[in-house]
Formats: C-alpha cells, structure tokens, sequence
C-alpha cells in the first residue's frame, strides 16, 4: 500500500511539473501566460459575444463592439486563460444530453427533491405541440448547461392525471429554484408567462428569478449594516459592479452553494459616496471580495481565478467542502492507488489483472467500512468546535499560491482528460519497467511467468487450500505451548497411500533454516591419539554443552540451484529409513562427532548451528558424511540434511521428515540442548 502511495505522490509531482512545463511552453510561443490580463479592446465582436456568454450576461440589445466591451470591463477582469478556455468551450460542439421524465415519481426525484440545482422542464400537453421548437430548445439546453442549469422534458401523455392536478393544461416551461436560502430547503416551481419564446428572452427570465434569490445592496448605509453584521454564515462573497443584476454563474453557484456560502451583490451603479468602500478596502470596481473569519481575499488575483462557473465552483468548494465533496476526492485517490497494482504486479497479464480486481474490490470496501464511522462521529452535537477548526484549517491552507496552482492544474487536466489518462498510463509503464528490472536482478521466476503457468499454479494453490490448509510458516522457529501439534495425529490418519493426496504448495522450502557446515580447525595424529581415551570418557559431559548462534545468511539460497557437496549426495531421491542410526533424535551425536573427527582431523563448528537445530554429521537421505563448507538444511522437527537432498526429497512430494516423519510445513516446539550439570556444590 505504501509503494502505491508513493507512486501516486511521484504521479501527482509528475503533474505539477509538466503544467509548470506547458505554461514556459506557452509564454515562448506567444509570449504571454494564463494569468496575463486581456485588453477587451484588442479582442473581436466574436470573442466578446463569447466571454459575455460564459458569464452568463444578455448581449441581444447591444449592437455595438462599444457596449459589448464596456459590459465586459464591468463584469470583471479578462484572462488570457479565461479566454483560451471560453474560446474552446464555443469551438467543442457536443450535444448536451435533455432528460424525459416518464412520469410523476421520475418528476419528484429528480426535481422536485433535488434541493440544490435549478431545473428547466418543458411541459408538453395533451395532444398540443410544444412551447419551444425542436431546434430553439436544443441551443436553450446548451446555453443553460453552461451554468449547471439541468433540463427535461415531460410529456403529459405519459401521466394525464398528474398534469391535471398541477394545472398544465397547455405546452410551458416550469423553473425549479430552491425557495430559501438554508440548505435542502423546499424548491418553488415558476411557470413562463412570457409572449417571446426566444432563448435569449427566455434566457433572461431564467437569470432574472436566479438572481433574486441573492441579497442587493443599493447604498453605503446598507454596505455597512451588512459587512459589521454576523450571522450563522462564516464565508460571504460579494460582489462590487455597475450592473443591473449580477452574472448567471455568480447566481448559478449561489444556488449550488445554499447554506454553506452567502452570495452579496452591492450595486454600485448609482453612488456618489464611495468612501465607506475604501475602509473596507475595496478600491475598485468590478471586485470578488471573500469575507471570512480570518480576513478578506481578492478572488481574482492568483492563477487560475477565473471569472467563470467552473472556477470559482472548485474555488469555493476547496474553502467550504462538503462531506460529499470529501468522500469523492477520497474515492477518486483510492482508485487511482489501486490501479497502480496494475503495474507493480509482475508475471502473467491474468495475474495482473486479478490481482487488480481483488485490490480494486478490497481497497473501495474499506474506503466505505472506514467512512461510516467518519460520519457517525460527524452527527455528534459536541463536535461543532472540531468542525469549524477543520474548515478553518481549509480556509488558511486553500487561499494559497500553491493551492491555486493545483486548482489551476486540476481544471487544466479535467478538460483535457486524454492527456490525463496519457500521462497515467505513462507513469505506470515506468514503474512497471523499473519493478520489472529490479526483479531480474534478484532472479525472481515470476517476472518471466505466462498466463497457462500462473493459472495452473493458481489452481494447485486452490485445490490445496480447499483440501489441505496450510499454516502461516513466516517465522521459524516459534514457541508454543504444545509439545506436539494437535494436527498430527489427523496428518497420520488422514489418507491412505492408495488415495490421491492434495496438492501442497513448496512456498515454505525458502523460508526453513540454511547454513554451511564449518569446522573448527585441525589436529596432529598424535595430539588426536593422545586425546582420544580422554575425549571417550569425558563425552557425557562435553556433548552436554550448548552451542546457539544466530542463523548466518547465504547466497545460495536459491531452491533451484543443487549443488552437491559429494557423489553420494545425488542419491538423495532415494528412501530414507525412519530409523535413527544415522542422526539422533532429540540428543547429540556423540559417537558421529567422534568418528568423523577420527576420519577427517576436524571437529565440527556447533556454534554456527542454529540453536533448535540437532546435532549431527550425517545425511539420511544420500547416506554420506557432511563435508566440509557444505550447504545444510533443517526441518522444523530439528533434523539436519543436505540442503540438496532434502530439496530434492520435498519437491518430491514427501513433505515430512525422513528420519521421524513430523509434517516438513508444520511448526514444533523447538529443541533445547541439555544444559551441563553445575560442577560446584551447592550452598
């Protein structure tokens, strides 16, 4: 999860630099950037048309270039990237979906208990053409789109009797606007009554009864009741113009944003004294002033402030977020981690892809199991404090540079959705390289794994697991209580050798203990004679000793590679008695340790023995004598081979022990050396 999140971050970085890139880009080729100011008399009757439609101000009386630019100065300040964006918005012609209400209950849930959105309906009635044609309701529904309006259509035909008990008898158009100013207040239907059916006559009545749900400020007198005033709002936007009703968008979001942000709208077209506005700081006009509890901010200012809808929505929506808002920004990060397993997993595409979906499936359950208690703890009444510091927190951090930079990029990427995918499926191409060559150099097998290889290893792991559930066997050695496992009586019992035995995965071969035999030097043929008699008789008591030492690490652990340490080793498919003549059992080897000693002049190095492992000099399974520098191997029992030979016994199929027959893949209460009795007397 970590190196996901980490790949995600590299990914997030990788978009902040590239945006960085196409901005120099940008300032080369044309020499000026996003944030640069537009003189609107430099622009065409055409682009102002456009900005003019994007802000959601009427043009259909104003002929001349003069007026259409005075009333975009008035609106507010042009960017180069609020034109690049309203330019491109125009040249895209996609067809805003309209949706049919198929009756009543389709009607009520999606605009009736929708208590945040404006909806325009054109009702159809019986047998009665509609109100606006074909081809002018298809430019209202793109014009209206541009500001989050919804549109639909509802056909009388389908539902008479609810058409006869609302009082549609003819063809109209209904509004649905949020009737108070508190959030999922009750939504007031208004009926057209006007005699034009033109878009821009219906435009208007639509912004008219949008812009009347935003408190107007007509004098200085009221400004200052208002700005001294404090209510249950924390976050207030005005707006300072010379115009007679304020923009669609700023009316469009006041509706969106019902009871979180309060919209103000301060006429300034008639006053004579504006000094009141300078000691509140406003010098100019248009202005978009934020009043918060921390201060005042000049939206507008830093990159990406746009005078549009979309901008100052996701403005807002970083200073005063809603749980839903959190929720998706979370859904969205989840995923997008998740989809990076995609990558990360190497081996077979199958692999890749079922290890995705199980990541995917895990990752959004947890994602919600960890939400329900976010919300409950949410609904508690004495967490308003907490609340309004965490929002308070939100304020301080998204009125920054930096904040505006990711915004700024955030809308960026939103509208160009195929360099976004581009440059994720690039960044995962990467990792996939990089984790793909970091592999090879460890010799991983899985890396060069096909989809019939991995399927079929899937399958074995399943049957065995269905079959024969094996125990975690990550680390060894582990203390129980239990002298003997419980399971093992069921292990002897379980099947006869004419049944066919579950599968059993070899995982647990990498993880038993593996250590080379050492000696501790030579002796001379008379230094060994000489101590030979005593070494016989004092064997009770030396062989008594302990010898424990930390496990050492090889470089030969790789299960696939057998190197023998004599002939005989390569034997080791043969059957191994259960007799223990070759190897104790559960004391040292003294007779062993004394022959070899005789034979080859060494004593072996008990002490780089792992402490639980028995001491022995002899493999069962190939029937020679360990040599030294040779590679060992234990089992959990205690017992010790040649790491070849008992490789070569397991893969096999054996999995037990071939000298007491204990389960190879089963933990066992580790041996304890006898401890040598103390030679003083006691006290």
């Amino acid at each position: 999860m970590w190196v996901k999140l980490c790949c995600l971050l590299l990914y997030f970085l990788a978009l902040f630099v590239l945006a960085r890139v196409f901005e120099a880009v940008a300032w080369y080729e044309s020499g000026f950037l996003a944030t640069q100011l537009v003189d609107p008399v430099a622009l065409s009757f055409r682009k102002l048309r456009t900005i003019l439609e994007c802000r959601g101000l009427g043009h259909s009386g104003l002929p001349e270039k003069k007026d259409v630019r005075e009333l975009v100065e008035k609106s507010g300040d042009l960017m180069e990237g609020e034109l690049y964006s309203a330019l491109k918005e125009e040249e895209a012609s996609e067809s805003v979906s309209s949706t049919n209400f198929s009756g009543e209950m389709h009607f009520y849930e999606l605009v009736e208990d929708t208590k945040d959105g404006i909806w325009l309906v054109q009702v159809i009635a019986n047998d009665r053409s509609p109100l606006v044609g074909k081809v002018h309701w298809q430019k209202m529904v793109k014009k209206v789109s541009r500001f989050g309006i919804r549109t639909g259509t509802f056909n009388c035909s389908s539902d008479p009797r609810y058409c006869k008990r609302r009082g549609w008898l003819k063809s109209t158009l209904i509004m649905s606007v949020p009737q108070t100013s508190t959030s999922k207040g009750k939504v007031m239907l208004k009926e057209y009554s006007g005699r034009k059916i033109e878009v821009e006559h219906i435009f208007k009545w639509i912004t008219a009864h949008a812009a009347s749900r935003i408190k107007t400020i007509y004098n200085s007198e009221h400004l200052k009741e208002e700005w001294n005033r404090s209510d249950q709002y924390r976050v207030k936007i005005y707006l300072f113009a010379n115009l007679d009703q304020p923009p669609a968008f700023f009316s469009a979001l006041s509706v969106k944003f019902t009871g979180r942000v309060e919209f103000i709208f301060v006429n300034v077209e008639n006053w004579d004294n504006k000094s009141y506005m300078a000691e509140i700081g406003i010098y100019k006009t248009p202005s978009y002033i934020l009043r918060t509890p921390e201060g005042i901010y000049r939206y507008g200012n830093n990159t990406g402030e746009f005078i549009s809808l979309r901008a100052m929505d996701s403005f807002l929506r970083s200073l005063q977020p809603e749980v839903n808002d959190l929720f998706v920004l979370s859904l969205v990060l989840v995923n997008l981690m998740a989809w990076m397993d995609l990558f990360i997993t190497q081996g077979a595409t199958i692999k890749r892809f079922v290890v995705l979906i199980s990541t995917l499936g895990t990752y959004n359950s947890l994602l919600i199991i960890s939400w329900l208690p976010v919300l409950g703890f949410l609904q508690l009444p004495y967490l308003d404090s907490f609340y309004e510091y965490s929002l308070k927190l939100f304020r301080y951090s998204n009125t920054t540079t930096l904040a505006s930079w990711v915004r700024a990029d955030w809308m960026f990427y939103s509208s160009h959705p195929a360099l976004f995918l581009s440059t994720y499926l690039g960044h995962g191409l990467l990792i996939d390289y990089f984790e793909k060559k970091r592999r090879r150099n460890n010799n991983t097998d899985e890396v060069n794994a096909n989809n019939l290889e991995w399927l079929s290893s899937l399958w074995d792991w399943y049957t065995s697991y269905l079959f024969h559930p094996i125990a975690s066997f990550q680390h060894f050695p582990f203390d129980s209580d239990w002298d003997e496992d419980p399971d093992l009586f069921l292990e002897r019992l379980a099947f006869p050798d004419l049944w066919l035995h579950p599968l059993i995965p070899t995982d647990y071969i990498k993880n038993l203990p593996m250590w080379r035999f050492q000696c501790l030097g030579t002796h001379s043929d008379e230094e060994m004679l000489e101590s030979f008699p005593d070494s016989e008789s004092d064997s009770d008591s030396e062989n008594k000793e302990v010898f424990s030492s930390d496990r050492e690490a090889s470089e030969d652990d790789e299960l696939s590679t057998f190197q023998g340490c004599s002939e005989g080793e390569r034997r080791c498919g043969v059957e191994a008695c259960s007799c223990a003549s070759h190897c104790c059992h559960h004391e040292p080897c003294e007779r062993k340790a004394r022959s070899y000693s005789s034979a080859g002049d060494l004593e072996p190095d008990w002490s780089a023995w792992p402490s639980d492992m028995l001491h022995c000099t002899e493999c069962v399974v190939c029937l020679e004598n360990f040599a030294k520098g040779c590679l060992l191997m234990g089992l959990p029992c205690g017992h010790v081979f040649h790491q070849n030979c008992i490789v070569m016994w397991l893969a096999g199929g054996r999995h037990c022990c071939p000298v007491c027959r204990w389960v190879s893949y089963k933990k066992k209460h580790p041996y304890t050396h006898p401890q040598p009795l103390s030679s003083e007397p006691p006290s």
